[in-house]
């Protein structure tokens, strides 16, 4: 497979700010999430989508046609078969952004959204077989550069999920940003006798 391989295979926005309730919801259903984590390899039919989450047609037909309906998911492309036109389903973005929120109920739902815990329900067979890669740091910086960081975080899941498709293991990339009351060290001050007299 070419390295210069566009993946997906279709083109997309880079990022949807997503604050609409139908959308939220969408997004906060398992198996939506998955379908919508597919198709960002490549375009697919809702055939193929059934096959890869072992449910029936009718089941994920039923969930893609939310996801377009909520904006999440577009035909990009059509192909004929027989008599059959067959639709093609991507993503409208590669990242979906949670916007501001102001309903509660609508907190709510995004509150049920943990990628984390999710990644480390995942991540425990790896862990028991001593196939995890992980690491967990604590750093007390400015909100500034907590931007900084995300965004470089953020490019780098992005090149992640573009490396060419092959082997016969998938892997998960998992990371998190948040505040946390991890002890720190007190602020470094002056040693007195650095000071000169009078200061």
């Amino acid at each position: 497979m070419s390295v210069n391989q566009q993946i997906p295979d279709y083109d997309l926005d880079e990022m949807l700010v997503v604050t609409a309730p139908e959308q939220l919801r969408a997004l906060a259903d398992p198996l939506r999430g998955t379908l919508l984590e597919l198709v960002l390899e490549r375009a697919a039919t809702v055939n193929e989508m059934a096959r890869a989450v072992d449910r029936p047609k009718s089941s994920v037909a039923y969930h893609v046609n939310l996801l377009v309906d909520a904006g999440l998911l577009r035909v990009v492309r059509t192909r004929r078969v027989r008599a059959i036109e067959e639709r093609f389903y991507g993503r409208v973005a590669r990242t979906f952004y949670v916007g501001v929120l102001n309903r509660p109920e609508d907190k709510q739902v995004v509150a049920g959204m943990n990628g984390l815990a999710q990644a480390a329900a995942e991540a425990a067979a790896a862990h028991a077989a001593d196939e995890l890669r992980c690491t967990l740091v604590h750093a007390r910086i400015p909100i500034e550069e907590v931007r900084t960081f995300w965004a470089e975080v953020q490019a780098l899941a992005r090149r992640f999920s573009q490396i060419p498709r092959a082997g016969d293991q998938v892997y998960g990339f998992a990371a998190g940003l948040y505040p946390t009351d991890a002890p720190t060290l007190p602020g470094t001050e002056p040693d007195p006798a650095d000071r000169l007299d009078g200061q």
